[in-house]
């Protein structure tokens, strides 16, 4: 069975001249497809099966494998690949789509998360701070690890003088309720940090990006959803070590 689809390459394995790619597609979730011969200097599979690019795919489908019959090029990201840091970090976005997003089914909102994000990285439209924060909360969201942060668990008070965010179960508790959860991991949350978190959770897709926060704020929502993501996850994907260990080079060399 032969299907067309756009697709963006979240990962890229080579082996000799062959690649094997791991691409996220509006209509079949995360695939992965079989690219022979797409190594080879004057292949015409070259460009189109490079890593983070957006590309209209040919796949053949046979007994549950893709392979590429052909595939041409739509929007490569040229400029990330000349950004060590905005490289490695799209580089983490995408991989964290393939950690979470479906496979074998349909994935549109994925697709245009991942691809309106690297658009404003790119563009320098936003921070990295601010993308990779929102991206990180909202692809969660969309996951399956939604947290709930509407109002206190407890007592349903939408804002009080304290409110915190449960990150192990995804909650949201206000400081008189806390004492049910004094054994749990609590982090306090400012009303700005709150009404972003609210936002990137709640909004529609075309205002996901259109909210200001304080320089302190965007930092504190950055080390949260952060930190939802690895416990959540129960792991800290190597992509993101890469992009940290860039500010810590960065860092050492002052």
């Amino acid at each position: 069975m032969q299907i067309t689809t756009m697709g963006i390459v979240i990962r890229m394995r080579e082996h000799n001249d062959d690649r094997i790619l791991t691409i996220l597609t509006g209509e079949y979730g995360v695939i992965t497809a079989y690219a022979r011969g797409a190594k080879k200097l004057r292949g015409r599979l070259l460009s189109a099966t490079e890593l983070l690019c957006y590309s209209r795919f040919v796949l053949f489908k046979n007994k549950g494998q893709y392979q590429v019959d052909q595939a041409e090029s739509e929007q490569n990201f040229f400029g990330l690949r000349s950004d060590i840091e905005k490289l490695s970090l799209a580089s983490y976005l995408a991989q964290l789509c393939a950690q979470v997003a479906p496979e074998e089914e349909e994935a549109d909102a994925f697709l245009k998360l991942l691809l309106n994000s690297l658009y404003l990285l790119e563009k320098g439209r936003r921070s990295q701070g601010f993308i990779k924060a929102v991206f990180e909360l909202r692809v969660m969201s969309m996951a399956g690890y939604m947290p709930d942060l509407v109002a206190c668990k407890s007592c349903g008070a939408y804002e009080k003088g304290e409110m915190y965010f449960l990150p192990l179960s995804g909650d949201l508790m206000c400081g008189d309720c806390l004492g049910a959860a004094e054994n749990m991991v609590r982090l306090r949350l400012s009303p700005g940090v709150l009404a972003a978190m609210r936002h990137i959770l709640y909004s529609e897709p075309a205002r996901l990006f259109d909210f200001t926060l304080s320089q302190e704020g965007l930092h504190y929502l950055g080390e949260i959803c952060e930190y939802y993501v690895i416990v959540q996850l129960d792991m800290m994907l190597h992509s993101l070590e890469f992009y940290k260990s860039l500010f810590s080079f960065s860092n050492d060399m002052l």
